[in-house]
This record gives structure tokens, sequence and C-alpha cells, in this order.
């Protein structure tokens, strides 16, 4: 796999986690840091590892390892994922549409918050041991 592919695949796999760092990920994937950057120098993830991953999130291996939708590459798909988005966003009720946004503004604050936190812990006596 190349580094490109290898970087894309990771950019899904904290895309489905919701992990926005590679350390988040790792902890996410129960594996160390360390693991997850030997992964990144082989350019290989351990397959069995996707399909676990494909099962508990829902989304298909031909997405996850590849990008693919319904059989195409990104690049030949003409809707772009924000035009994916917001076509399935219309077909949804008014209750269903705000209970989204709700969804996304709690998941707004919770990342802001994380941020925050982390800002706030580099500050902590000690912080730089570890």
């Amino acid at each position: 796999m190349s580094s490109h592919l290898f970087a894309a695949v990771l950019t899904r796999l904290k895309l489905i986690t919701g992990s926005s760092t590679d350390v988040q990920l790792a902890r996410t994937l129960e594996v160390s840091p360390q693991t997850l950057s030997s992964w990144k120098v082989r350019d290989s993830i351990p397959y069995s590892l996707c399909v676990d991953l494909a099962r508990q999130h829902g989304c298909s291996l031909d997405w996850l390892l590849l990008g693919e939708r319904d059989g195409k590459r990104p690049e030949q798909t003409q809707d772009s994922w924000e035009s994916d988005v917001l076509t399935r966003l219309r077909g949804l009720s008014h209750a269903d549409r705000q209970s989204v946004l709700l969804h996304i503004e709690d998941k707004q604050r919770i990342r802001q918050l994380e941020q925050q936190m982390q800002e706030l812990a580099k500050h902590l006596p000690g912080a730089g041991a570890g």
C-alpha cells in the first residue's frame, strides 16, 4: 500500500471512530501509539482490524480501504461528500434535521472542551514528564 493510500485509510479510520489525532485513534483501536506508528512505517494495517471496524461502524470495506462507494473511486463520483450529506439532510424531516444539527453542535462543543482540557493539562505540574 502506498503512503498516500495508507494516509487515506487512516483518515477514514479517524472519521468513523471520531478520532482527530493519531493518539486518539490508537486509543480507540486499543493499540499503542507506537503500534500505529509502525503501521505507518510499513504502510500496512491488519486486515482483520479493518473488517471488525467496518462491521462495528456499518461501513463497507471498499470504502474503508479504497475510498470506493458504490463500486466507484472517489474521483469517479460526481457529487462530493458534502453534496451527498446535503442531499441526505434534505431528505429528512424538519425534526430529524434539527436533531442532526443538535448532534453536530454537541460534537463541536465536546471537541472545543477537549482542546481546552489539553491546553490546561499542559500547564499542570509534571505535565512534561510522562
